[in-house]
């Protein structure tokens, strides 16, 4: 059978294409082996079932380890509404996991069954369990999040936190690890928790060992996938660079990497008249991609508005440009790790380039709809005899859109908007043949450079407000920089002038070699 990129479930090693994960899952096992209990939190499609697949897989073959796998997706609300009844839930799955292989085991369950009445005689059957077999038990639970919004999951939590702390005593032997995996951190539940006060979230689970293994793929990792599916199909490629290429765009998240590798392959390969991967195609691969709906940009959209602080935080670093320190114990910017929006960088950033188009889009959408667009949104007006953008034509049409379509009136909305409007302005301009991402360049003048890509062209962005002749001065020598740094010749700068005193204002300059076209708005 022909494999595949995947990316939903679990990989499989017979069907699928998969990065060589085997470093990470040796850091994992011998958590396992040590008799550890750990969380594996990490967001949404991030690898986290087929890690715990790939546990069972392994101790499976091993004579002195039996793994029990659940998955508490899917379990009917019934089952919460007491300790009682998630207790009896919980022995009815492990029967349903252990009746086709450990029929002896299943046997003393089914018979323990009808005793569950609370989380005390759910104790007592774990360590009948721990007693009947001459294995160490491994407790695999895959959406744990499933059940993290209820009280008896905690006091479930307790029961196996106490079990744990005595489990040398025969009266209290229990499962020799357990591995749950979720996006939430069990010391997270308050983000899940129905009535947060009622309970104390972080006690039941603080036994557990932080879980700190990298779980996104770095170039050499992807690589390995690359070098399977290369050899496979018989596809020619600079795999290193790809691979960088790959890791550029996603930051080694998981799901991304699988996605764009399914694009090239399935979508963009076969209309090509050369069985080969370029760099090109990657970038064609993100276009494709950020034009689709799929659930992992849905729930990156769905936390951001259910989070008007995570949302205003994003805000704060895609549009203004206002870098934040890193604090792992803010809880703003822990909830923006948690559902994998952002990563830590010294400095908060988004987490990868197609988050942040994405984010774009979607913040620019909103402003868009409002805008009182003329007649610019014609691509056509704005593209050179060359196919290249005429990137100083489109910023003189800003200068003049601003000054006809806002008045003093509108200077609050300006003042914290213009950057928003100015990209919601490009947007049917590049029209699906471009996108654009930022890299933040903070300075006292609070910059933002903007890296617009239009078809295979690449053009350098500066925005930035006016705060006078010497800062301007400082800010055009660092933009020359930054430009002989990506290795422009050119480069563009926008300025917001707060004070209205340079507006309408155009400026052709050379900098350290460097052409620069400026607008004042």
């Amino acid at each position: 059978m022909q494999k595949e990129f995947n990316i939903t479930g679990i990989c499989l090693p017979d069907l699928h294409y998969m990065v060589d994960t085997s470093a990470k899952f040796g850091e994992v096992m011998d958590l396992v082996e040590k008799g550890k209990y750990f969380v594996i939190n990490r967001p949404r499609q991030y690898g986290k079932t087929t890690m715990l697949g790939n546990i069972q897989a392994h101790l499976s073959q091993s004579e002195d380890y039996l793994p029990i796998k659940l998955n508490f997706q899917g379990i009917d609300s019934q089952w919460y509404a007491s300790d009682a009844a998630f207790a009896q839930m919980f022995v009815q799955e492990l029967i349903r996991a252990l009746k086709y292989t450990q029929k002896d085991l299943t046997k003393l369950l089914q018979a323990h069954l009808p005793n569950v009445k609370d989380m005390s005689s759910l104790s007592d059957v774990v360590t009948e369990m721990a007693h009947a077999i001459n294995q160490k038990i491994v407790l695999l639970i895959d959406e744990v999040d499933a059940s993290s919004n209820y009280e008896p999951f905690l006091s479930f939590l307790g029961m196996l936190r106490t079990k744990y702390l005595s489990r040398t005593q025969p009266q209290h032997a229990t499962f020799h690890s357990i591995v749950l995996a979720g996006v939430h951190d069990i010391k997270s539940l308050k983000y899940k928790l129905r009535d947060p006060e009622a309970a104390q979230y972080n006690s039941p689970w603080n036994i557990a060992t932080d879980f700190k293994v990298r779980m996104s793929f770095d170039p050499a990792e992807i690589s390995t996938m690359l070098e399977a599916y290369a050899q496979a199909e018989n596809v020619r490629m600079d795999i290193p660079v790809i691979a960088e290429r790959l890791y550029y765009h996603t930051s080694g998240y998981p799901f991304l990497v699988s996605k764009l590798c399914k694009l090239i392959a399935e979508d963009i390969l076969p209309e090509k008249a050369e069985n080969t991967w370029e760099l090109a195609d990657v970038e064609a691969a993100v276009q494709l991609l950020l034009k689709e709906n799929n659930t992992n940009f849905d729930s990156v959209i769905k936390n951001l508005e259910n989070h008007e602080d995570l949302y205003n935080l994003v805000f704060q670093l895609v549009i203004e440009g206002i870098g934040t320190a890193f604090n792992q114990y803010n809880p703003t910017i822990a909830k923006g790790v948690l559902y994998g929006i952002l990563k830590r960088n010294g400095q908060v950033k988004i987490h990868n380039r197609i988050y942040e188009q994405l984010i774009y889009s979607y913040l620019t959408s909103i402003i868009e709809l409002g805008l009182r667009y003329g007649p610019h949104n014609l691509e056509s007006q704005f593209v050179s005899a060359t196919g290249e953008l005429d990137l100083k034509r489109v910023l003189v049409k800003f200068q003049g859109f601003i000054k006809e379509q806002y008045s003093e009136k509108d200077l609050d909305f300006l003042e914290r908007q213009w950057r928003l409007v100015f990209l919601a302005f490009l947007q049917p301009i590049l029209n699906g043949n471009g996108y654009t991402f930022k890299e933040v360049q903070i300075s006292e003048e609070k910059r933002l450079d903007v890296v617009v890509t239009y078809k295979q062209f690449r053009y350098i962005i500066e925005l930035k407000r006016w705060y006078g002749p010497s800062y301007h001065e400082r800010g055009l020598a660092q933009l020359a920089d930054y430009l002989d740094l990506q290795g422009k010749a050119a480069g563009f700068l926008v300025i917001f002038d707060h004070k209205r005193q340079e507006v309408d204002k155009q400026e052709k300059l050379e900098v350290k070699g460097k052409k620069i076209f400026a607008v004042w708005v």
